[in-house]
């Protein structure tokens, strides 16, 4: 049985092998929500993953394919280009 990630807010942690914690793909969701092109508020409680949410989607755009694999994302998104991201 996978052990919780609680407390962590590494999404590159969460996805190497030695971490063997649970991750709940939310790639499909994040590539609607890119595709769709909208301005979106993020408003949970607290440590409900918004930080984690994220920092994958930070992921994606800076083109870190490896971490994807079996994913949903993996196939779909065009890991040649990279965006930039800014962090205020």
């Amino acid at each position: 049985m996978k052990k919780l990630p609680i407390g962590r807010q590494s999404f590159e942690d969460l996805r190497k092998n030695d971490c063997d914690c649970l991750y709940v793909d939310k790639t499909e969701i994040i590539d609607k929500i890119i595709s769709d092109g909208k301005i979106y508020f993020l408003s949970r409680p607290r440590r409900f993953g918004k930080s984690l949410l994220l920092i994958t989607i930070e992921a994606i755009f800076k083109g870190k394919k490896e971490l994807f694999d079996e994913l949903y994302i993996y196939n779909k998104w065009d890991w040649t280009q990279q965006y930039p991201v800014i962090k205020i």
